[in-house]
Order: structure tokens, then sequence, then C-alpha cells
């Protein structure tokens, strides 16, 4: 939306500095809780009476809302973790990891504007991602901002042991080549480097990735066919509950991180039901055609259900190499979900597309 003139584009980059400003304030994590809950107010909007007596725009309850300026990800949370690594590199906090703190209480407005600016570079890398020929609507271009903006928060602002800014830190990698545990185990990391050690071995991420995956897959299939106007839409539902689940991580708990699965297990679903129907080429609009779940669509939808899980276990996997390459190796946050995100999105898309899904993101 952000891109239909240039006046809407002048605003949203003006209230993107705010928002990486605001990420960093509150910190990072407590940012990205934030946009769960304004998720599922979107969906509120969108899909009650509210929605329709007020008027509101789906557009603006997801695209500036959920996902803009306000809290989108590579704004909000991008900005907080940006500015945890300057903070940290300037010695105001211990670690540049930490994208959960509050900044604000530093006291030090250096550290929050550094926010907003990578809010506002947030802002024009995900519109111009979204922009390149056929890639920018077959990927997660908000996701692969987040990745982008902390790749070059590690570049500016990380160190190696060696005192030299590197995306990844060589001193880090396992040394012993003949280490167990196959393709993983050679991967794997020290207490003090690990990301969440209760969902790190295939058999932990494997369980996350299907049964979260299944979960979110069933929910996002029945939105799209309740509500085919916002099919396209429908894996968001389930990604908002896992955005505010980090909020009780943040609290102390053992949650478990899983926004990289139920996001693409509900894309994935939505995408191969009308291609198991066999009316892969009308795209989108096929939900819109249904006027009776019957029994052979049940079926159809029952198949698109399992692959959402396949890939929602495809997104765990991803996300735990990634943080083992990112994450365990270098001083500030690279998030290992926002990694896998991008990248399975766009094979999901890509295997769609080849079996005949027609359309892309709408933005």
């Amino acid at each position: 939306m952000f891109t239909a003139s240039l006046g809407i584009f002048l605003l949203g980059l003006i209230v993107a500095a705010a928002g990486g400003f605001f990420g960093a304030a509150v910190g990072g994590n407590f940012a990205f809780a934030l946009t769960g809950f304004c998720v599922l107010f979107a969906w509120g909007v969108v899909v009650t009476p509210v929605g329709s007596t007020i008027g509101l725009d789906p557009a603006i309850a997801f695209n500036y809302i959920a996902f803009g300026p306000f809290v989108g990800p590579h704004i909000a949370f991008a900005g907080g973790a940006a500015a945890a690594a300057f903070a940290a590199h300037k010695g105001y906090i211990p670690s540049g990891k930490d994208a959960t703190s509050p900044l604000a209480g530093l006291g030090r407005p250096s550290v929050l504007l550094v926010g907003a600016a990578f809010g506002v570079l947030g802002y024009l890398l995900q519109i111009g991602l979204s922009q390149i020929p056929w890639f920018g609507a077959h990927t997660d271009s908000v996701a692969l901002t987040v990745l982008i903006s902390a790749l070059i928060a590690r570049l500016a602002f990380g160190n190696s042991a060696a005192g030299k800014a590197s995306i990844t830190n060589p001193e880090r990698f396992r040394k012993d080549k003949k280490a167990k545990g196959g393709f993983m185990g050679k991967w794997d990391t020290t207490d003090e480097y690990k990301w969440l050690p209760y969902q790190e071995t295939p058999a932990q991420f494997t369980a996350i990735g299907i049964f979260f995956g299944l979960a979110a897959a069933g929910v996002a299939l029945m939105l799209a066919i309740n509500f085919p106007e916002m099919a396209g839409s429908a894996a968001t539902f389930a990604f908002g509950i896992s955005a505010i689940i980090i909020l009780f991580l943040i609290i102390g708990w053992d949650m478990p991180v899983q926004h990289h699965v139920t996001i693409v297990a509900g894309l994935a679903a939505v995408l191969f039901f009308p291609i198991f129907a066999g009316e892969a080429e009308k795209g989108f609009a096929f939900y819109s055609e249904i006027t009776e779940m019957t029994n052979s669509l049940w079926y159809s939808a029952i198949g698109a259900l399992l692959v959402g899980a396949v890939f929602g276990w495809i997104g765990a996997l991803l996300g735990e190499v990634f943080q083992r390459i990112w994450y365990a190796r270098g001083t500030t946050h690279v998030d290992p979900p926002a990694s896998s995100i991008w990248l399975n999105t766009t094979i999901i898309w890509v295997v769609a597309s080849a079996l005949g899904f027609a359309g892309g993101f709408v933005l």
C-alpha cells in the first residue's frame, strides 16, 4: 500500500522512524509480541461486524497496523535488535544479543535513534524487496528484511574474538571434524552460545514443526474457506498467536518459539488446497467459488493439512540450522525464525507455482 502514491510513501517513511524508535525503547521482543496482538486485532476488525460497520480497509489493519510502520517486525523488532547491538558495542549493556530489554531505561537517546534509523532502513528495504519481479510477490519480504537488517547491524556493531566485525565468527565453529550426531551434530554449539536448548535436537524440533504446523494449517484453511476474501492472509492468524507466545518466553517460561513454523504451514495449506482440488489455476480466487464443502474437498483439505505439517517441519529444521549459522556464532541478534521464514516461504511458492498455482502475495 505504501507504493500507491508519493504521499503515502512519505507518511510511512516518517512513521517508520517512530516505529524503530518504539521498538528500541520497549525492546525488540516486546515489540514483536505486540505485533501478535495487532495481528489478532486486524483479524477481529476484518471478520466481525465491527469492521464492516466502521468500514476499515483490511489493507490498513494488516499492512499498516500489524505489518507496517507501527509494529511491523522489519521496523519495530529490527529497530530494537539493531539498537541493542549498538548499545552493547558502546558498552551500555552486556550483550548485543539482548533483543528483549527495553532500552529506554538506559537514558541514552542515541541508542533509541539507532532504532529509528533501522526502522527507516527496514521500511525502505521491505518495499524494495517487494518490488523485485516474481520474487517480491513470492517470498516473505518482511522476514527477509529482518534478516538483512540484522546482518547490517552485526557488520556495523558486532565483534569477533579478533576484535573485527564479521557475519559469522569462525572461532565459534566446532574444530572437531569427527563430531558425532550427523549433520546437526557437526554444527553443534556450546552451552554458552545455544539459542533454545529444549528444541534443538532433531526429535525436539521435528515434533514442534509437525504438530504446530498441523494446528496452523488447520486454522488457516478454515479461515480461508469461511472468509475467502482473506485467503491470502489466512496464515497470519496462527502467526499472531505464536508472536504473543514470545511474551510468555520473555517473562521466564520455556515456551516453544514456533512462528517460523506456523506462518509457513498455514501458507502451504492455503496454497495446496486448490492444487489438491484440481483448481490450482484459480489461485486464491478458488476460495471465493466454494459454495459447499463436499467430501472430496474435505479430502483435498486433509492433503493440504499434511503438506502444511511437512513445511512446518522444514521451517523448524531451518530455524535450528540458521541459529547455528547466525545466532550462535556472533555477538548480535540475527533472528533464526526470520531466516527460516523467508527461505521456506520462497520454497513453498516455487513448488506451488510449479504445480500450477496462479498468483502471489498482494502487498
